[in-house]
């Protein structure tokens, strides 16, 4: 479980980037970055679910990180 949770991340981070810096893109969108990855995770592309699924793990890891640093 942990490794497709990981390797979900992996993918997305990989994705991500589009190959040009943040600092390089024009902005013509109005939606974030994970605004249109919802929007893709409720989509019928086949595969698309994955995102979701890899956007539920990534937030509940960093939940489960913020609580580990309050309590330190």
């Amino acid at each position: 479980m942990k490794a497709m949770v990981i390797a979900g991340l992996v993918v997305l981070a990989a994705c991500g980037g589009g190959g040009q810096s943040n600092a390089n893109k024009v902005n013509r969108d109005t939606l974030t970055e994970r605004q249109q990855d919802s929007i893709l995770a409720k989509s019928s592309i086949p595969g698309a679910s994955a995102v979701g699924k890899a956007m539920n793990a990534a937030d509940s890891t960093s939940a489960r990180v913020n609580a580990s640093d309050s309590v330190h």
